[in-house]
């Protein structure tokens, strides 16, 4: 019987010749994650389970990256949870402050995560590994903790819905545009439970920082999983940074899909999501006038390489607007030393931006970004609901990094080309 990528990738760490939609299944994991906001309640479910120590200290992963550098005590003592866990159990992956990054950002820079693996993270935003082919995907801290004891999960087999991005993208439409695209078409609740898959032309022209974009806004459709074929692409990325072996797999032609959609993106425009949810899209020439007080370009979503480059293509020769902040947070320290080498940083604290060490800050509400009350955030982030980045009646649009370097200038959501 022909299987999806997702299906094959569960089967073969289910130990099954084939798996179906709807059916229970353990699976090994290849890696288990988790943060400074979950992995203290997985630790404290670990300590009950009674085992001397984790099932595999280079597979689990604990990276400090919501409240950190630490606002407070209280995240001050999360943090320390994760350090002094990390010494007990000799766990090859610590990442600690100055040397780690935002999670999603930081795993496939480090070849910790590569295709075909099965990898389970107490984050919602694990689902961004699918954009290197594998399959990944949030999971309780409970699940966690019995993850990091047994190396083993369990799991329904979700239903896959098919993706087809026909055409060639527009100047400054990428993979944030595409899955903000089709978030609005099919909404936040349209992939429940279900594996997104993303082909087409459009894709295989996608660079990974794109195609990791998009994998990672797949839970704001509801769904478990999002996931890119690998190809040529994700071999020369994955080459001589993987640290361990990994296996392509590929959709049989004749898989089935509870849906196929195909979407023409040869005059897309950028896309900008309005409050208070990722599915209240509309191309941003129809943004109107939109005084915006603060810009964030960075997250797990929009914080690597191309994103800087992309944001500062557009700043160059400008200064951020008297009326505005704008925030830049590189999405680790590799990255951010790239930024430096290549000018970057200079170029944004010479237009009027803050730029930090790597953290998830702003993105939550957590720190180094709050909104105040009636305050406007335009973000390079994922999600945009009540009180996501503050106070419950401020408001937090989405976008790309280029909308957000244009609309840092103009003082108003703006597209590119009003500044170029």
């Amino acid at each position: 019987m022909p299987m999806t990528i997702t299906e094959k990738i569960l089967a073969a760490h289910a130990g099954a010749d084939r798996v179906e939609p709807g059916q229970l299944i353990n699976v090994k994991v290849d890696l288990a994650l988790g943060n400074d906001i979950t992995a203290p309640v997985a630790i404290r479910e670990f300590a009950k389970i009674g085992v001397e120590t984790v099932w595999d200290p280079e597979r689990v992963v604990l990276v400090p990256d919501h409240f950190v550098p630490n606002k407070d005590i209280k995240s001050a003592e999360q943090a320390n949870q994760l350090r002094e866990f990390a010494r007990k159990h000799n766990l090859a992956h610590y990442y600690e402050v100055g040397r780690m990054g935002v999670e999603h950002c930081l795993l496939p820079e480090q070849g910790l995560v590569g295709p075909g693996d099965l990898v389970i993270g107490a984050d919602s935003h694990t689902c961004t590994y699918g954009g290197l082919g594998a399959f990944s995907t949030g999971v309780g801290s409970t699940d966690l903790a019995a993850a990091m004891a047994l190396g083993e999960t369990w799991l329904k087999v979700p239903e896959s819905i098919k993706f087809v991005f026909n055409g060639d993208l527009p100047r400054w439409v990428g993979g944030k545009d595409l899955i903000l695209y089709t978030i609005g078409q099919i909404g936040v609740d349209g992939a429940l439970y279900m594996a997104m898959e993303f082909t087409g032309p459009a894709i295989e022209k996608l660079s990974m920082d794109g195609r990791l974009t998009m994998a990672n806004m797949a839970v704001e459709a509801g769904a478990k999983n999002g996931i890119v074929p690998p190809d040529e692409i994700t071999r020369r990325y994955v080459e001589g940074r993987a640290k361990r072996p990994y296996k392509f797999y590929r959709s049989d032609p004749d898989a089935r899909y509870a849906a196929v959609y195909e979407f023409d993106v040869s005059k897309l425009e950028p896309q900008v999501a309005f409050p208070h949810l990722p599915e209240n899209t509309r191309p941003v020439s129809e943004a109107g006038d939109v005084a915006i007080d603060q810009v964030v370009i960075g997250s797990c979503t929009n914080g690597r390489m191309q994103d800087l480059q992309e944001a500062a293509a557009v700043l160059k020769g400008h200064k951020v607007n008297d009326n505005l902040r704008l925030l830049v947070i590189p999405g680790t320290q590799e990255i951010y030393r790239q930024a430096l080498r290549e000018g970057l940083i200079e170029l944004f604290i010479e237009a009027g931006a803050a730029v930090s060490t790597p953290t998830c800050g702003p993105c939550l509400g957590g720190h180094m970004g709050i909104l105040a009350k009636g305050e406007r955030a335009l973000a390079t982030t994922n999600r945009n609901f009540v009180g996501r980045m503050g106070h419950p009646e401020s408001e937090v649009y989405l976008c790309n990094p280029a909308v957000a370097a244009a609309s840092a200038v103009l003082g108003r959501i703006a597209a590119p080309w009003e500044v170029e």
